[in-house]
């Protein structure tokens, strides 16, 4: 294994990840309050990352505020 083209790869990957997330959240949560389906949070996010070829299913969970006052 290149250590070196694989942190590249990785960065790359998860740079994407992000950048792609935020986007699809901000595009849901438009399109909830444009609908009136938006409640006034928190919203709760979970994202599950799993890898082909190992095993790893890797689960973050947190909560995404919508007020300042939260």
């Amino acid at each position: 294994m290149d250590s070196e083209a694989f942190n590249m790869s990785l960065r790359k990957f998860l740079k994407k990840v992000g950048v792609t997330s935020q986007q699809e959240i901000e595009e849901a949560v438009r399109a909830a309050r444009d609908a009136g389906t938006l409640g006034s949070g928190p919203l709760k996010a979970r994202m599950v990352l799993t890898l082909d070829g190992v095993d790893l299913e890797h689960v973050v969970e947190g909560q995404i505020t919508l007020t300042d006052a939260q």
